[in-house]
């Protein structure tokens, strides 16, 4: 098979249009394929996420509000780096236990994935924590978060039939029933 060589995308120019909480927005003016287009570009920090596993071996799930969907989602725990370059696993120590009440004394490097690689920048970390010990929640006061323990196999059954959405939940429960053999 020849592999075709693609053509350089060559940025011309960045400029700053929106600075949010969490992100910034940006529009690039880029020459592509010889003619010159305008690409949106979202900047994220990072993030974090944990795959809780207590010890039944059910995985602690978040559920929680997302106004960008309407409606409540079924996630692993995570959040957003503090500043630019806070270590990914601060974070996730952090985040278990902000949001499940649960705490560890090791977290396990997991996976790295790029949530939107089409226009936004965002990764995130995810770890794998065992060994939980309990603690207590520390939520932002705008956050309203119910912890729930999910079996395995049930939570693969939400990812199969469609019911379960959120690209790095689906992925991390993925990645974890395929290295533990589940």
């Amino acid at each position: 098979m020849d592999e075709k060589k693609i053509p350089p995308v060559i940025r011309k120019d960045r400029q700053l249009k929106y600075t949010g909480t969490i992100l910034k927005i940006y529009e690039d003016t880029v020459i592509a394929n010889g003619h010159e287009a305008h690409w949106d570009y979202i900047h994220h920090d990072g993030a974090a996420a944990v795959v809780a596993v207590a010890d039944d071996g059910r995985l602690l799930m978040v559920r929680q509000y997302r106004n960008a969907l309407d409606r409540e989602t079924l996630e692993i725990p995570a959040g957003k780096l503090d500043e630019p370059g806070e270590p990914t696993i601060d974070c996730a120590y952090r985040e278990l236990e902000e949001e499940t009440g649960y705490r560890c004394e090791h977290l396990e490097y997991l996976m790295s994935m790029n949530t939107t690689v089409a226009f936004c920048d965002e990764f995130i970390d995810i770890y794998v924590a065992r060994d939980l010990i309990p603690s207590h929640q520390h939520l932002d006061e705008d956050e309203v978060i119910n912890v729930e323990p999910w079996k395995l196999e049930d939570l693969m059954e939400l990812i199969f039939s469609g019911k379960m959405t959120d690209a790095k939940t689906t992925a991390a429960i993925l990645a974890y029933a395929r290295k533990y053999g589940k």
